[in-house]
């Protein structure tokens, strides 16, 4: 009787040791789980469980195994609604996934898939957003289908993706021109970009391999290259493209400007100390807003949309003065100088008159000018690129001096939901705005800045930008609660405000909302305009 009771405990042990280990990887184990539950748990996927199941041992429904390893996970057209799991890089031996047509998305895709795929297919979903900057590492990949979604933005770089076969990014809303790097898609031979807002010309498409390719329904211009029109499956309508060649290059027209003839009848001089006028550069900044789907739109979203501004104008400013530098040289041996510190103007002349005909009729004044070229010239020399002894030492920008936290893509992208459509708080110029709620319960705005809005080098540039806003210290302003700079991605966080935005209060005047005095609002039109001066 002993006997088959220890029988007994030692087949209840193996059962559940079995249950726990399984025949599946761990790592597996965890991202299908994480995955399952993304999808909010549907039931048309059979054996699936939340968590300690088994995918190969236990046969989950479109998933292929090899040995404990899951190499493929197809579920299309299920039906499933949710999206993605947030740690799909886990799953380092998958090859291919295909989740197309489904109801996945409602954000974006997120940025940790598998890093190893040959076939990704997220095609007739609704995925929106921009493109996950992993998908620059799948060396692998040859075959990537996101047709049909509502994507906006690529934030990808093709330089590794060599295999890359198939290409598929019709029916989204993209924009502006096409990357240079799609010119590296060497193997490229399918290429479907009709139906959304491209810009530019196809030009960098022109030495790829290609045998079909649709790129109708855009705002392409220009001509279409030669040797793309030999091209056996090629779509274009809905352009504007020309029908002519393209045009070869030509040389500068010859300087065909007539001498101006000199007042006094002398014979006529060149104006070699002529110079443009500066003029005042003027731009068009804004930040879009759209309206809200979280009830109560945050304070933050208009906080830090005005900090990012502001910090970008101001370092486009400073930068761009610091370009502004004299050219020099010596002035004894007339190197790279003005006309005037050259000695190219052999005599200054005293101005005689001043002519003022607003009216048409002449106005003359006696004016005595005592005109000297100066003595010495202080100048600038630029540096000369091929001495590295006279380039400047770009400064190196250290963020743990700063004090604020550095989060990871992976707890924002838990506290925000994957950046889900119902944390979305506010939209500019710069990024989206979604509200983010960490794990010890606290609230966050995080601003996910958007790299088209950042020059080269977006990552240097990022640090700057976290480390001149955490300096920022004004009663008025957010102060910068953490950042994130990692997997390609720039995001800011701040403390969320649930009051509603500036421009509810200062605009909406319904029953339920607080409305602002006079005086509140003349001390916000003033803090304003001491803001801009």
């Amino acid at each position: 009787m002993a006997l088959g009771a220890a029988g007994v405990a030692a087949l209840l042990f193996a059962t559940v040791f079995t249950g726990v280990t399984g025949d599946t990887n761990s790592d597996d184990v965890t991202a299908l789980s994480t995955f399952y539950t993304a999808l909010n748990s549907p039931s048309q996927l059979t054996n699936w469980v939340p968590q300690n199941g088994d995918p190969c041992g236990q046969s989950w429904l479109g998933v292929t195994c090899s040995g404990s390893r899951v190499i493929t996970i197809k579920v299309p057209g299920m039906g499933l609604n949710g999206t993605l799991g947030y740690n799909m890089n886990l799953l380092t031996e998958l090859s291919e996934l295909d989740a197309s047509n489904n109801n996945l998305g409602g954000s974006d895709i997120p940025y940790n898939l598998p890093p190893n795929l040959e076939r990704l297919n997220l095609e007739k979903n609704n995925f929106i957003g921009t493109l996950p900057y992993s998908i620059s590492k799948m060396a692998t990949l040859n075959y990537l289908n996101l047709g049909h979604n509502q994507l906006s933005d690529i934030n990808v770089v093709f330089n590794q993706l060599t295999n890359l076969t198939t290409l598929d990014f019709s029916y989204n809303s993209f924009s502006g021109t096409l990357p240079e790097s799609f010119s590296n898609m060497t193997s490229l031979s399918t290429l479907y970009l009709q139906n959304n807002q491209f810009t530019g010309t196809i030009d960098v498409l022109t030495d790829l391999p290609l045998t079909d390719l649709n790129v109708a329904n855009n705002q392409f211009s220009g001509s279409i290259p030669d040797k793309m029109k030999s091209i056996s499956n090629l779509q274009t309508s809905g352009n504007s493209f020309s029908n002519s060649p393209a045009p070869a290059a030509t040389a500068p027209p010859p300087d065909t400007r007539p001498s101006r003839p000199s007042p006094s009848g002398s014979p006529s001089q060149s104006n070699h100390n002529s110079s443009p006028s500066r003029g005042r550069d003027t731009g068009n900044g804004g930040s879009g807003g759209k309206s809200s789907k979280v009830t109560g739109a945050a304070v933050a979203g208009i906080v830090i949309s005005l900090v990012a501004v502001g910090a970008l104008v101001g370092f486009f400013l400073i930068k761009r003065k610091s370009m502004r530098h004299q050219q020099g040289g010596d002035p004894e041996k007339n190197e790279h100088l003005s006309p005037l510190a050259s000695g190219k103007i052999k005599q200054l002349r005293p101005i005689r008159s001043i002519l003022l005909s607003p009216t048409g009729k002449e106005l003359k004044k006696n004016v005595s000018m005592n005109l000297k070229p100066p003595s010495k010239i202080e100048l600038h020399k630029s540096f000369n690129e091929n001495d590295p002894t006279n380039k400047p030492v770009a400064k190196k920008v250290n963020l743990s001096s700063i004090r604020a936290t550095a989060y990871t893509v992976a707890d924002l992208q838990v506290a925000t939901e994957s950046f889900s459509a119902d944390n979305l708080v506010g939209e500019g110029s710069f990024g989206r705005v979604y509200r983010a709620q960490l794990s010890d319960q606290k609230v966050l705005a995080v601003k996910k800045i958007n790299f088209s809005a950042i020059p080269d080098h977006p990552s240097d540039f990022f640090v700057k930008l976290v480390v001149n806003i955490a300096k920022l210290n004004h009663p008025n302003l957010s102060e910068l609660d953490g950042y994130c700079s990692e997997h390609g991605q720039c995001l800011l966080a701040y403390e969320f405000y649930k009051n509603g935005s500036l421009h509810d209060l200062l605009h909406l005047s319904d029953g339920n909302s607080r409305s602002l005095s006079w005086n509140s609002r003349v001390k916000i039109a003033l803090g304003s305009a001491r803001a801009l001066e």
